[in-house]
């Protein structure tokens, strides 16, 4: 695997040897329409007694909508931040992740007092399930410093984090790949090894004594690896190479995956595999299952035109528009799901309120969305102007 080296420039007699199916002129929709999937899956995975997430790829594979979301993050990465580096300088490039960091840290800290601030209100009226939010936050606020400055890490809310961290190391990510692209990935395979092989290579959190549940030590490995494809398919119109056997092995591997963390007492079918796989089974370390689980779905989509022609059309499109605005979105399906583990924890899971919650939701999502993307679409065309 060769990577395009950001700083030379390639020449015009070399563009047709080395990116035959580039796109130059058209958008590539599949890694938005991916990440807006993933925001979905998100929005129910985080509400234990939702049915929908039941058909979510958690439970049919290893890895789970958290990966993709990191995984893009690194490609996204690549393409908003590394370029603006090579077109305006590393103070640019630096400034703006920075002020990125900032507005996820600010996002971060919102949404966590919402949390907190919620919930003790909702316990005013009827019994809180303990699991909803941990009872060091349930009274006083010995916890505030701690949160703000991610010594204590709440569950559901320890995605954004994670995403600070690595996008505040993007300088240095970006720096290895301009100039020895494979010393970043042995190196961060190595980190990413050793965190594996001692689980104890982490950062603490006072609300866990196992550390951060997604160990920025394993995961920091995806990220890279998003930048790493990102920089690879760039002068291939967004397209990794295709090469049938590599394809089959990944559909081979994604079939074993299913077969082995299919969830049979779910839809009340026997047990085809003899050893039950605990949910979540090696996400704190990001395990080498998850890895390949993950990669291989990256790559059949990113090689596939038939998923290109998919994130074109109409749904493509809406999903697209949902990853377009990851953060905002994200933020409101972290309160959703919030809201939805509160009236399922106190009025109960009946099918109605199933339908209610899911549908409100959903529906909710989308009305941000919307707007947010017209928005988007006006600022951009009186740029253009």
């Amino acid at each position: 695997m060769t990577l395009a080296r950001p700083a030379t420039p390639v020449q015009p007699d070399a563009v047709s040897e080395i990116r035959p199916a580039a796109r130059p002129h058209q958008r590539d929709h599949r890694v938005d329409a991916l990440r807006g999937l993933a925001l979905l899956m998100m929005l129910v995975d985080h509400v234990p007694d939702d049915m929908v997430n039941r058909i979510t790829m958690r439970n049919f594979g290893f890895a789970d909508a958290a990966e993709i979301f990191v995984l893009l993050a690194g490609y996204a990465s690549y393409l908003a931040y590394g370029r603006l580096i090579e077109k305006s300088g590393w103070r640019a490039g630096i400034e703006r992740i920075l002020g990125r960091c900032v507005k996820l840290y600010f996002y971060q800290t919102g949404m966590l007092m919402l949390f907190v601030w919620t919930v003790r209100h909702w316990r005013h009226y009827q019994p809180v399930p303990e699991y909803i939010l941990e009872p060091e936050l349930a009274h006083g606020y010995d916890w505030l410093w701690r949160v703000l400055t991610f010594d204590a890490l709440p569950s559901y809310l320890n995605i954004l984090p994670l995403y600070i961290i690595l996008l505040a190391l993007f300088p240095l990510f970006y720096l290895g790949l301009r100039e020895r692209p494979w010393i970043l990935f042995a190196g961060s395979a190595l980190v990413w090894a050793a965190a594996n092989l001692n689980p104890a290579l982490t950062l603490k959190n006072w609300l866990d004594p196992n550390g951060w549940y997604l160990d920025p030590f394993g995961w920091q490995f995806l990220y890279v690896l998003g930048i790493l494809a990102a920089a690879f398919a760039r002068d291939r119109g967004g397209d990794l190479p295709y090469h049938p056997h590599v394809r089959v092995a990944c559909y081979a591997y994604i079939v074993g995956a299913i077969y082995v963390s299919f969830p049979y007492a779910y839809f009340h079918v026997p047990q085809l595999w003899p050893w039950p796989v605990p949910p979540g089974e090696g996400k704190t370390t990001f395990a080498p299952w998850r890895l390949l689980d993950i990669m291989a779905i990256f790559y059949l989509v990113q090689s596939s035109s038939v998923a290109r022609r998919f994130s074109d059309g109409r749904i493509g499109q809406a999903l697209a528009m949902l990853g377009r605005h990851s953060l905002e979105v994200f933020a409101l399906g972290s309160v959703l799901d919030l809201i939805g583990r509160l009236t399922f924890g106190t009025f109960g899971s009946s099918l109605t309120l199933q339908i209610l919650v899911n549908v409100v939701g959903l529906g909710l999502t989308f009305a941000l969305a919307i707007p947010l993307d017209l928005y988007r679409r006006r600022k951009r065309a009186a740029a253009r102007r």
